[in-house]
């Protein structure tokens, strides 16, 4: 016989010794038993005049007792005999029980066959246990433990050996796959962490298979000897019952499982639809009248959470423990804490909502909110992130975006341009011709503004000491406002230095006589020379 042979014959008896006892499964026997050198014979669950079930059942065991108490003395025939309405089992001159009417129907069973039943398990127990029988089962049960013990021994060591070389095998496969498992640069799973997991797992497996051969290999071994032929069941109810009532469990929970594995496989070919749907609306492979592209995501989004919400409260009913006090109280807690505490978080996802529909900026756009003004970085459910022109992050709530005005340089800029204004003061003695032209030689001479649509002069207000002229000229580039102010300003003060023309903004005072004009030094002619004051001495003489 080759090893493998053996091998595969002592499993092959081992798995038998773990699947006989399951055939036992079912549910627990009613009545007392009625046991004799460990063995079980039969069930007693009715009383019989004064007497108990379980004071027959003693008393049976009792009388059982004295029939081995001379072991070598002859054994008494039993005999069913009929007497009345009950049928009596006696050992020679002595009645050791009797079956009544209650038993058979107890029993589900005649009373003349139930009465045959229990004297044929009674005789066959005292002949086995017979010293003549007794030695040569023990006999028998010490071979079988040895060659047990043996099996159990060499499938111990196959154990081992197959858990160790299928460690070696698996675990670089293992470690690949955990180095794989990244978010953008983080490693989620490192690669010692990995390694003492797989060592933890290979553990807890190798633990539970040989839990499982020990437990075999004691229900054999106790079953050999009558003495702890008890221990047995003892250990396979101990074990295996909770099993049982666990399996039992997982069955009755089958039909709920399956209206869940519907809601899931519903909900995700849902979701799959929506992000289709929603994708080709963005990219423009499918267009519907007055729904803007750029609505897709935040509508995908909300779609998604209203189809999660809806499976949600399909599955509840189907959950485990959905209708037990704890889940409800549970809930209610958590709703309450939810509804307190994100009172000011909901207002904010819900203006949220309302601003992607209003479409007052897209991510980009130059914009000014409230105090703030910059470029819009991001938009979330509770607040619109802005990088201003010094480059600074500003967080605003979308609660409080909805409340304010919001100005978009960027929404009109690429169609007809953005206009760019700058307001100076110029005093009433230079002709407003002379204005307007230094101005749109300004606008025209600043890199980035447009000669088409071309710069534009308002006279905006004819104030006490002078006239408020306003250059206005054409951009499409919302997000260099800020330098491009500043090289119009830059050209505005060339040209009316040039020109020789003060620039009398926002308020300026001068006496004419004995002070210098405000115009630079370099664009002075070369006499020029500061007025000084004019006295009329011919005057002070008369």
């Amino acid at each position: 016989m080759t090893p493998c042979r053996t091998l595969v014959r002592t499993a092959t008896f081992l798995l038998l010794g773990v699947l006989l006892p399951l055939q036992a499964v079912a549910p627990t026997p009613q009545g007392f038993p009625v046991s004799h050198h460990g063995v079980e014979l039969f069930r007693i669950s009715t009383g019989l005049g004064a007497f108990s079930a379980e004071e027959r059942a003693k008393a049976l065991e009792g009388r059982l007792a004295e029939l081995d108490r001379n072991p070598f003395a002859p054994l008494p025939p039993l005999r069913v005999i009929q007497e009345g309405p009950d049928a009596q089992v006696t050992a020679g001159d002595v009645i050791l029980f009797t079956v009544t009417e209650a038993d058979a129907a107890a029993a589900g069973t005649e009373k003349s066959a139930l009465a045959e039943q229990r004297r044929a398990a009674v005789e066959q127990v005292l002949v086995q246990f017979r010293p003549a029988n007794r030695l040569k089962r023990l006999a028998a049960g010490a071979a079988l433990a040895l060659l047990a013990s043996l099996a159990a021994w060499v499938l111990y060591r196959l154990i081992r050996r197959l858990m160790g070389a299928l460690r070696i095998r698996l675990e670089p496969r293992a470690l690949a796959m955990a180095a794989q498992l990244r978010f953008q640069d983080l490693e989620l799973i490192p690669k010692d962490r990995a390694r003492q997991l797989l060592n933890l797992l290979g553990g807890g497996l190798q633990i539970l298979v040989l839990l499982v051969v020990g437990y075999a290999y004691l229900s054999v071994l106790f079953g050999m000897f009558p003495w702890t032929r008890g221990l047995t069941w003892r250990l396979f109810h101990a074990v295996l019952q909770p099993l049982s009532v666990a399996g039992r469990a997982i069955l009755d929970y089958l039909p709920n499982l399956f209206y869940l594995a519907i809601i899931f496989l519903g909900t995700r070919y849902a979701l799959r639809f929506l992000r289709l749907i929603f994708e080709a609306i963005q990219d423009h492979r499918l267009k519907f009248a007055s729904f803007h592209p750029d609505w897709a995501d935040p509508t995908h989004k909300l779609a998604k959470l209203v189809t999660l919400a809806i499976a949600l409260v399909l599955a509840f009913p189907y959950l485990p423990g959905s209708g037990s006090e704890a889940f409800k109280g549970v809930s209610l807690f958590l709703g309450v804490i939810v509804s307190f505490g994100s009172s000011g978080a909901m207002g904010n996802v819900i203006a949220g909502v309302l601003l992607t529909y209003m479409r007052p900026f897209r991510i980009g756009d130059r914009v000014q909110i409230g105090d703030a003004t910059g470029d819009v970085i991001e938009r979330s459910a509770l607040a619109t992130r802005l990088r201003t022109i010094k480059n600074v992050e500003i967080s605003i709530p979308n609660a409080t975006i909805l409340a304010s005005q919001v100005h978009n340089y960027s929404a009109s800029a690429g169609e007809g341009g953005l206009i760019l204004h700058s307001t100076v003061t110029i005093g009433y003695d230079v002709p407003w011709r002379t204005v307007h032209g230094l101005l749109l030689d300004a606008a025209v001479a600043t890199e980035g503004l447009l000669e088409v649509p071309a710069p534009f002069v308002l006279q905006t207000s004819l104030d006490d000491f002078y006239v408020s002229y306003q250059i206005n000229a054409y951009t499409l580039e919302p997000r260099r406002m800020a330098d491009l102010q500043s090289s119009l300003h830059q050209h505005i003060q060339e040209a009316f230095n040039r020109a020789g023309v003060e620039i009398m903004s926002p308020h300026y005072r001068a006496l004419r006589d004995g002070n210098t004009a405000t115009v630079p030094e370099s664009h002075r002619p070369p006499d020029y020379r500061a007025p000084a004051f004019r006295v009329d001495l011919e005057r002070e003489d008369t």
